[in-house]
């Protein structure tokens, strides 16, 4: 069988059920809406960490968090020869890299040009073809992105528009008669959900709308989950909370703004006959608690921000139309694509292939996705350390002091009714105690307080060792 194409794309933030084909009324996304009908949908797909940076190192990697040692974001990835680039590479694929990369900043700083210009070598991770990248921006009418020197090509007009146009130059450039790998990562629908930052095509589209909150949402905020005075709980209530409406008005035009791109690009996969050769994957890194359980933004286990829409479509050989219960992680995609493609796993992934399931096989499958939290998402500060497992009905986590949390996600989808303490579910409490114990001591992972890893795996945020690994 001929080696498949690859085309990858993710957005940032973009939740799970913020698309028609997922049952929202309100989003305008014919496009994502009539590949869903094309596609596999992973109903189960979950982000191992939902922070962006934490999710790209296990993309790439095929690692847990604890084993790439990227624990929160704005600090420097280690180099990794097992990475998909370089397997990608080293088997004669084209590889073409486009958009947000996140994992060579060392500083807090967006204005560093240094953090966001990675230069050819290990630091890409493999990814030695075509490069158009940046570290992290999210304001999206002042977009900028770096080739193979530190040149600055500033971007004219909104940001995910130009990053689909280089997309589809790559495209129409590649070499028809040696197979290639694609990933396009959008910063789209990512925050600030400021006016000036919307989509102008798009934006009229939401103006008058109204949003309504969901059953776990109590206009209250959670004192645990803010770490300075900017984010206090105070704020929260006094700012964000008023202000979610016109929020969500953004953030949905982005959405929209994201399809109609989206379908550019499978428009030129068609017009270019590379579709039927071509898997072609549209996900994102993780979701948005938008005030759900007090909480805004993402790093924590509950569905809003750790599950991540995860479409795949192989014309075929993927049934149209279909779903899959399995439980998709951020460490088993990299060894489900190298195995789609027919390239070798390395020995090093930490995740596992559900090709089998993919293809309509039957095969060993997770018994759950194992997620981490290590703490804040650039900050070192304490105060949102766990770990979690979830399978197909129940998410179960464990806090770093201990308190416990068992949800049935089937039947209570807000998570509303935390299980823990009822004496009826008492075993199925033991027994996710010992799945979480013993994934992580197979992992050598030992929940430390965020601020455990400053100096000791993150020297002048630059990672040099992790749970399983040390840069040498």
């Amino acid at each position: 069988m001929k080696q498949p194409n690859l085309v990858y794309v993710f957005a940032d933030q973009l939740r799970s059920d913020v698309l028609g084909y997922a049952g929202d009324l309100k989003a305008h996304t014919p496009n994502i809406d009539r590949f869903a009908s094309q596609s596999m949908d992973f109903k189960n797909a979950v982000t191992v960490y939902p922070v962006c940076a934490p999710h790209r190192a296990s993309l790439f990697t095929g690692k847990y968090p604890s084993s790439t040692g990227m624990v929160i974001n704005e600090i420097r990835s280690m180099p990794d020869p097992d990475a998909i680039g370089h397997v990608l590479t080293n088997n004669g694929f084209q590889t073409g890299y486009i958009g947000k990369w996140h994992l060579y900043n060392q500083s807090v700083d967006h204005s560093d040009m240094t953090s966001h210009y990675v230069p050819p070598g290990p630091y890409r991770l493999g990814f030695d073809g075509y490069w158009a990248s940046y570290g992290f921006n999210h304001m999206y009418k002042q977009g900028f992105y770096f080739k193979d020197d530190f040149v600055r090509h500033d971007i004219e007009g909104y940001e995910p528009d130009t990053q689909t146009d280089l997309a589809v130059d790559y495209l129409e450039s590649v070499d028809r008669e040696k197979p290639f790998a694609m990933f396009l990562s959008y910063g789209t629908p990512h925050d600030p959900w400021t006016s000036d930052n919307a989509p102008d095509d798009f934006a009229d589209m939401y103006r008058d709308v109204q949003f309504d909150d969901p059953p776990n949402f109590t206009g209250e905020a959670s004192a645990d989950v803010f770490w300075n005075e900017q984010f206090s709980k105070e704020w929260v209530k006094e700012n964000w909370i008023p202000q979610r409406n016109s929020f969500k008005q953004v953030y949905y035009s982005m959405v929209a703004n994201l399809d109609a791109n989206f379908g550019r690009l499978m428009a030129a996969l068609e017009r270019l006959g590379l579709s039927d050769d071509t898997i072609v994957v549209f996900t994102s890194d993780h979701g948005e608690m938008w005030g759900a359980h007090e909480r805004i933004a993402k790093k924590i286990f509950y569905d809003e921000a750790a599950r991540v829409p995860f479409l795949m479509r192989w014309p075929s050989h993927i049934e149209e139309a279909s779903q899959t219960d399995v439980c998709l992680n951020t460490p088993d995609i990299m060894p489900t694509l190298l195995d789609l493609l027919q390239l070798p796993i390395p020995a090093s992934v930490e995740g596992q292939s559900v090709k089998q399931q993919i293809l309509g096989e039957a095969g060993p499958e997770p018994e759950a996705a194992f997620l981490q939290g290590l703490g804040h998402t650039y900050q070192w500060a304490d105060g949102d350390e766990w770990r979690a497992l979830r399978d197909k009905q129940y998410t179960y986590a464990r806090l770093i002091d201990g308190k416990e949390f068992l949800y049935d996600h089937q039947n209570d989808p807000y998570q509303m009714k935390n299980l823990a303490a009822d004496s009826a579910f008492t075993g199925l409490m033991e027994k996710y105690r010992s799945m979480l114990s013993d994934k992580m001591a197979k992992l050598n992972d030992e929940i430390h307080p965020c601020t455990w890893y400053n100096g000791r795996w993150v020297v002048d945020r630059v990672i040099v060792r992790s749970a399983t690994r040390e840069l040498i």
